[in-house]
């Protein structure tokens, strides 16, 4: 019989799978000081990047 592990919240809340199996982040630094940066600084950080980490290990968190 196999243990369930439950999902490490903290984790979940910061990445998201993408319908191809990509795992997406968010950028830092979006809301803080946000009066401060341009427009484009703002469009180009809510698209977010890819974590370059192995996926099996991730999943396995």
């Amino acid at each position: 019989m196999t243990i369930k592990r439950k999902t490490t919240k903290s984790l979940s809340k910061r990445i998201r799978m993408t319908r191809t199996g990509k795992i997406v982040r968010r950028l830092m630094a979006t809301d803080h000081f946000r009066t401060r940066k341009s427009s484009k600084q703002l469009r180009d950080r809510k698209k977010g990047t890819s974590l370059d980490y192995p996926r099996k290990a991730i999943l396995n968190y």
